[in-house]
């Protein structure tokens, strides 16, 4: 029995797919990913990029593949990662076809755009024989005619419409190894959107609101629109788009996850914006240990409290905490429990060496 039942997330139990050798749905844990913004053919720069996202925390990587070059840059690039990627197309069904056979282990499509069935079913054929799967990628700024004019504009009902459709196209092919996404940039019609789509398949849901924007508003959009999904139990594998540096998109992600409790790794740090009670730089120590403890991929609780009005509370809760005292003693707290004055020069060395102890201890535990 849970001690805390207001903090439960009933995720929906969809369907189990493979992305190479990650699996999506079910009660799998919900999978971070981003994209690339190197250009394909460059493919030493593309690798480099990939290990950085994968280092953040990413699970999957996509990667556009506009001509064939870059399609199959991905043989190389495969090889040389260790997360499996997505190639993302548009429009031309052999770069589909030639994504499988080069190493993708997903194809981001939206079958109403690739063409006429035969093309379609090439595509799902060279999935089936490849091992690869498909997200449909349903997108409000890119819906099928007929579609468009039947709602007058982009409204849930229409991109679940069009994702029903698509759902179709592969089932008849007996293809069923898919995700979907009913992105839009409008929160409001994401969330609704998904919640509709929920309601009418069990296959994974891809979330994400797509050109979210730069860091700022792109995190906060997402996190809305994410974050009301996942509270609802919607929602297997995400991306957040912004525009800035695709690392950043996958410390988003996690963060996001993170605060639900839905992921677990890394440094959790809980601490206060500071005001006049403070008793040391709160902010400056925060960044600094944010950069200090980047490394840590153990799941450890951490406070940082300028004051004794909340500080001792929080510290009750965290595997470690320093709490402000007066004339530079602070005090550290370890699993809630007194240990030791740290003068405030001090903090940084001293809770950085008390954390990276205690992954160590946690990791032995494993």
């Amino acid at each position: 029995m849970n001690v805390r039942p207001f903090r439960n997330i009933n995720r929906k139990k969809t369907k189990v797919i493979n992305v190479g050798g990650i699996k999506v749905g079910g009660d799998n844990p919900i999978s971070i990913q981003s994209m690339t913004n190197t250009l394909t053919t460059d493919i030493s720069a593309t690798i480099e990029q990939i290990n950085k996202i994968h280092e953040e925390g990413a699970d999957l990587v996509r990667v556009s593949c506009p001509d064939e070059d870059s399609s199959k840059a991905l043989k190389e690039i495969t090889k040389n990662v260790q997360i499996p990627v997505i190639a993302d197309i548009h429009f031309h069904y052999k770069r589909a076809i030639e994504a499988a056979e080069n190493g993708a282990k997903c194809l981001r499509i939206n079958p109403g755009n690739i063409g006429d069935k035969n093309k379609i079913h090439e595509v799902l054929s060279a999935a089936k024989n490849n091992d690869c799967s498909i997200r449909i990628g349903v997108n409000a700024g890119s819906l099928e005619k007929d579609i468009l004019e039947k709602y007058k504009e982009p409204c849930p009902e229409a991109l679940v419409e069009s994702a029903k459709r698509n759902i179709e196209i592969l089932e008849d092919q007996d293809f069923f190894n898919f995700k979907i996404s009913v992105k839009s940039s409008d929160v409001f019609l994401s969330i609704a959107a998904y919640r509709q789509l929920s309601d009418v398949t069990d296959y994974p849901l891809h979330l994400g609101i797509t050109e979210a924007g730069s860091f700022v508003s792109g995190s906060v959009k997402s996190s809305i629109g994410l974050g009301s999904l996942l509270l609802d139990g919607i929602g297997d594998t995400l991306r957040v788009s912004l525009s800035d540096d695709p690392v950043k998109e996958v410390k988003i992600g996690n963060e996001i996850l993170k605060s639900l409790g839905l992921r677990n790794r890394g440094v959790k740090i809980i601490s206060c914006p500071s005001c006049a009670r403070q008793a040391f730089q709160v902010i400056d120590t925060v960044k600094i240990l944010e950069e200090k403890l980047s490394h840590i991929k153990t799941p450890i609780t951490l406070s940082i409290i300028g004051c004794v009005v909340n500080g001792p509370g929080e510290a009750a809760l965290t595997d470690i905490g320093i709490t402000g005292g007066g004339k530079g003693n602070n005090m550290l707290y370890l699993s809630g429990v007194q240990s030791e004055k740290v003068l405030t020069n001090d903090i940084v060395n001293k809770v950085v060496a008390e954390v990276e102890k205690k992954a160590s201890e946690l990791e032995n535990l494993q």
